[in-house]
């Protein structure tokens, strides 16, 4: 494990280094965020029936997402270990003295907690207590309306980061199957964006639909903890969300490692 700890620590304060991307990337989901809230107040004003959320709720399920965009959205694989399994320099990760799925998962991991500090603060910050300052009370991301729904949301965003970097390394392991690996980078994360909630949150959608969306892994990355942050959901369904995630985390760690097991097999280094 400390070999594990150490590459951690090494990865996260190397991806901590990159703070003008992460500023840039403040603004711009500022900015798309305030185009969502816009897209949800017109579709509030204008609705002739009632919805499964209120508006205060979508609000604070849109700033959530802004916020833990790149955490809980896993946008493509590790792209340093594709380009190693690309050039054939993947061959040095092979020989090192531990397991090579768990090394790789910590990177992930390293990968998908980093934007809390550089991105998921500073914007929740500003949707908190900046926005009732300059007199956009009614589109302010407000506390969760208990301690309860804080620590549901809490202990469920702990295992979407696990969910999002289990699916970050199924992205990843792809690469040894795939010439170039793109096709899956690119598929995959425009599914899990849409079907996560990160684009319109899932109470929203047909009823016809709900249920697979609720059963897809995707529902535990976005829709469930924030819900739970939002007080959409009671914390008493803290129990469901984690069986859910968990049950998910499994079924892909396991594909993963089972890819990763075959796929070191017929990986081809240097000709040999």
């Amino acid at each position: 494990m400390k070999a594990y700890w150490s590459m951690f620590v090494a990865r996260f304060a190397l991806l901590l280094q990159y703070r003008t991307a992460a500023l840039a990337g403040v603004v711009t989901q500022l900015f798309w965020g305030f185009v969502k809230v816009m897209v949800l107040e017109a579709f509030f004003t204008h609705a002739s029936s009632a919805q499964p959320m209120t508006f205060q709720e979508a609000v604070g399920y849109v700033w959530l997402g802004q916020a833990f965009l790149m955490a809980s959205v896993p946008w493509s694989g590790d792209r340093e270990i594709q380009e190693l399994i690309r050039s054939g320099a993947v061959g040095y990760d092979l020989l090192r003295p531990i397991d090579l799925y768990n090394f790789w998962f910590t990177r992930a991991l390293a990968l998908r907690t980093t934007p809390l500090i550089l991105r998921a603060i500073p914007l929740v910050c500003v949707t908190i207590f900046l926005f009732p300052l300059i007199g956009l009370s009614r589109w302010t991301l407000s506390f969760p309306p208990s301690f309860a729904s804080f620590v549901a949301f809490f202990l469920s965003f702990i295992g979407a980061i696990l969910l999002s970097s289990a699916l970050t390394m199924f992205l990843t392991v792809s690469m040894m199957w795939t010439i170039s690996g793109e096709g899956m980078n690119s598929v995959l994360p425009t599914l899990i964006t849409i079907f996560s909630g990160m684009i319109v949150p899932l109470p929203l959608f047909p009823d016809w639909i709900k249920p697979l969306l609720n059963t897809l892994p995707f529902s535990g990355l976005v829709d469930r903890p924030f819900r739970l942050f939002t007080g959409n959901l009671l914390p008493n369904a803290l129990f469901n969300v984690l069986l859910h995630q968990v049950f998910w985390i499994v079924v892909i760690v396991i594909l993963g490692r089972v890819l990763v097991k075959h796929g070191v097999r017929k990986l081809v280094i240097q000709g040999g």
